[in-house]
């Protein structure tokens, strides 16, 4: 996610990103190590405490001392918005902060931004009763500021950038938005999470759906073989709309359809893998489905079991044989030794 976000932004000219960390931090140092991702030179602020929206820019900020124009962006939106329209209207209209907006169908889940012809916000109205927003653009989660919106900021609390600071702009009249209507995500839910892998697949946002993926010979000449990374062992059915990475192993009898599987997975003989993500080395036995769901690192599925409706397995979690995990959230449990 990070990777994709920050090689959107270098796209647009952007070669240096901090991160704003506060929860399991050491999980991205030891992702990046050499201090680089995607492109992007990229350092890192720890929050020592959770200072929300507005106070963890202000943190970030003035831990890297930024003293000039900067872009914020949220690290769990994927967009294909044009950044540097955005930058250069921020620049022209002389705006203390500008917004990327997007439409979409159901506002209520967001802040709602309106505007005026000149695209200044009449006012921020954050997550609007449905039925009862001003407007379909919300915000997307993009922003560019000017420094000294860090002063307005208050230091040693929580401060929400929705909630304070960017109506606070608004009524002073600094405060402006652009909207262009290009793809954007925001993957804060496991649907979300399961929409955008969905989008890859099928192209939505171009082709491949991931740096190095080919597509496998087809079984047929009836369309393009599944998306694959490296050199997975596939026997089984595999549709078009599915990605299944190296070392993995789809075995005689199994169907995976709009799927992900990770490296070294084993999809067993009778199994079925649909609109689901499998994550590093897990295994599927026999019989087993798994459906619309998220399954973590090395874990397993057990013979004829069923995993459905969004369920969600964290890293090494074993389902027994039979079993039946519906909308379930599941984790692993080490015993403690004696």
């Amino acid at each position: 996610m990070i990777e994709r976000v920050l090689g959107h932004l270098a796209a647009h000219g952007i070669d240096q990103a901090v991160l704003s960390l506060g929860y399991r931090p050491d999980s991205f140092l030891a992702a990046y190590p050499d201090g680089k991702a995607a492109g992007v030179k990229i350092t890192y602020a720890i929050e020592p405490e959770l200072l929300d929206t507005a106070g963890a820019i202000r943190f970030a900020a003035r831990t890297a001392a930024i003293d000039e124009t900067f872009v914020a962006v949220n690290g769990d939106v994927l967009t294909d918005g044009d950044v540097s329209a955005l930058i250069s209207f921020h620049e022209s209209s002389g705006a203390e902060a500008t917004i990327y907006l997007s439409p979409v169908q159901d506002p209520s889940r967001f802040g709602v931004v309106p505007t005026g012809l000149d695209g200044r916000v009449l006012e921020f109205v954050e997550k609007p009763p449905p039925g009862q927003a001003p407007t379909n653009l919300i915000n997307a989660g993009i922003y560019v500021m000017e420094p000294r919106v860090l002063d307005r900021i208050p230091e040693g609390r929580r401060v929400s950038v929705e909630r304070e600071t960017f109506p606070a702009l608004a009524s002073e009249g600094v405060l402006f938005a652009l909207s262009d209507g290009a793809y954007w995500l925001d993957t804060g839910t496991p649907e979300a999470y399961l929409r955008a892998q969905r989008d890859l697949l099928e192209l939505t946002r171009g082709e491949p759906p991931t740096p190095g993926a080919t597509r496998a010979t087809p079984a047929t000449s009836t369309g393009p073989g599944a998306w694959v990374l490296g050199r997975p062992e596939i026997s089984g059915s595999v549709d078009r709309f599915s990605l299944v990475a190296d070392g993995a192993q789809v075995c005689p009898g199994a169907v995976v359809e709009r799927s992900v599987l990770g490296p070294h997975c084993i999809v067993e003989p009778g199994t079925r893998v649909e609109g689901s993500v499998l994550l590093a080395a897990t295994r599927v036995m026999q019989d087993a489905i798994v459906s619309a769901s998220i399954v973590g690192h090395r874990c397993v599925i057990g013979k004829g079991a069923s995993v459905a409706e969004l369920s969600i397995l964290g890293d090494d979690v074993s389902v027994g044989d039979l079993a039946e995990v519906v909308s379930g959230r599941l984790r692993a449990t080490l015993a403690k030794p004696s």
